[in-house]
């Protein structure tokens, strides 16, 4: 009976074993797959995000593997002037993130020639030659808030580009540097054809309604929400900054941008599209986009040259510092395309005093 007992209890351990070294094996995942799920944790937490279920984090794993791939194939590429990085886009598709990302309403669909039959101008002036300095940028001087995010739900890159140019030329104005409300723009340009809040705009129409309303408010008394709102007429009536029109640069001419920049920043269309753009970390971009549609708007805050030689454009941003060189991007100037690298000579203009 002992003997019996003891063979039973033996037999019983070792299916026990073999139970439990089954069970590891079919949970063990290959080094790779397990190093990815690693990766994919980190960076999940690194950025607070959270999934709604297994399914779509699966989903979004998938995509951050690929993504994780493309950025390490282009880094490995020699004679490179600009670095990628898994930033906190790493989980979207180029397609998901141009979608949320942007807000220029895809303005290629945008007549620039009727846009010059109101009361803005070319800017003569800037076709002449001599004055503006080889480089400059305007955060040295004062002249450039923070970066903010538009957020991953508002198409109001215009908004953020528009009231850094109008910040910019106050700093210069009067000496003081304030905190202007995009949320304003976004709530109260309203039964407009090219400008309708968090589903993208034009900086030409926001620098209308600023001069038309008698100034835009600060960021403290209309604070950025990150959707469309109704617009609040007593707070948008406090204003904090005022301009007296705008003035377009010519197009296609990075002369004339240049000229312009040296006086004040400047609000311009660019092409974001490409994963070139969207992983940006760092350096001179010479990449992929397409300047032959322009859907996002960004503020030109200065220019200048690296240290290797390649000219630039320095560029703010609306993704948050934790985008390009903190929140900015430094963008090839003079490649020798007519409209500029990702199309940046083509739609650029500026609020006047």
């Amino acid at each position: 009976m002992a003997l019996t007992l003891k063979g039973t209890t033996i037999f019983l351990a070792l299916n026990l074993v073999l139970g439990l070294w089954a069970s590891q094996a079919e949970c063990r995942k290959p080094p790779e797959e397990a190093s990815l799920r690693e990766s994919h944790e980190q960076w999940m937490a690194r950025h607070g995000r959270t999934y709604k279920d297994n399914a779509e984090k699966e989903q979004r794993l998938k995509i951050y593997k690929e993504n994780l791939e493309y950025v390490k194939k282009f880094n490995s590429e020699g004679n490179q002037t600009f670095k990628l990085s898994l930033n906190r886009f790493a989980d979207l598709t180029n397609e998901e993130f141009d979608y949320t990302r942007n807000g220029g309403l895809m303005v290629s669909s945008l007549s620039r020639p009727s846009r010059v039959n109101n009361s803005s101008i070319y800017d003569q002036t800037l076709f002449s030659s001599g004055g503006a300095p080889s480089s400059i940028d305007w955060r040295q001087k004062g002249a450039v808030t923070n970066v903010r995010d538009q957020g991953h739900s508002c198409g109001s890159c215009w908004a953020h580009a528009t009231v850094a140019a109008v910040e910019g030329l106050t700093k210069l104005k009067t000496g003081k540097l304030p905190l202007l409300s995009e949320q304003q723009l976004v709530d109260c340009i309203i039964n407009n054809q090219n400008t309708r809040g968090c589903k993208g705009g034009s900086p030409v129409d926001a620098f209308g309604y600023i001069e038309q309303n008698g100034g835009i408010t600060g960021e403290w008394n209309y604070p950025y929400v990150g959707k469309d709102g109704i617009c609040d007429q007593n707070r948008a009536s406090q204003s904090a900054a005022k301009i007296n029109g705008y003035a377009l640069v010519p197009n296609n001419n990075e002369y004339a941008l240049m000229n312009a920049v040296s006086k004040q920043p400047v609000a311009a269309f660019v092409s974001s599209r490409g994963k070139e753009v969207q992983f940006y970390s760092g350096g001179v971009f010479t990449g992929n986009c397409d300047p032959s549609t322009l859907d996002h708007v960004v503020a030109i805050v200065g220019y200048g040259t690296s240290k290797d030689g390649k000219k630039y454009w320095l560029i703010k941003n609306s993704w948050s510092s934790h985008w390009g060189e903190n929140g900015y991007m430094r963008l090839e100037r003079n490649s020798g395309i007519p409209e500029g690298r990702c199309g940046i000579a083509v739609d650029a203009s500026y609020p006047t005093a």
